[in-house]
């Protein structure tokens, strides 16, 4: 039987996705193909999550934005020390038994959630 097998992508709008796609190479490191996209190898650790929320939740605040973006880092400190040497700061932390979090938005005022996976990822 045919089945969906992850999250392929996250394609959005933005005013300016040239300056958008400059933050994310500065801030994140990302690396920006000619195309204007960036393409990563299915991590190893964590796992890709598929979760609606309640239209009046709160969880992507301050984000005015209807979604939130995960990405799952290697180094939550040091990608957060790679922000804040661009000026960007996150906007909450917080441990637990899934792993480490952090917040950032980024210039379009998308939620960033920045997740580095505990070493043994419990199943969702």
């Amino acid at each position: 039987m045919a089945k969906v097998l992850g999250l392929g992508g996250i394609f959005f709008k933005a005013a300016d996705p040239v300056a958008v796609r400059d933050w994310y190479a500065r801030v994140l490191g990302f690396e920006v193909h000619d195309w204007g996209g960036v393409v990563f190898d299915h991590p190893k650790v964590g796992a890709t999550n598929w979760s609606p929320f309640a239209a009046d939740t709160q969880y992507f605040e301050p984000s005015q934005a209807g979604f939130m973006i995960n990405l799952i880092v290697d180094d939550l400190d040091g990608l957060l020390a790679r922000a804040a040497a661009a000026g960007v700061e996150p906007t909450g932390r917080q441990d637990e038994e899934m792993g480490r979090f952090a917040w950032i938005l980024d210039p379009a005022g998308v939620k960033i959630e920045l997740w580095e996976p505990a070493s043994a990822t419990p199943e969702a």
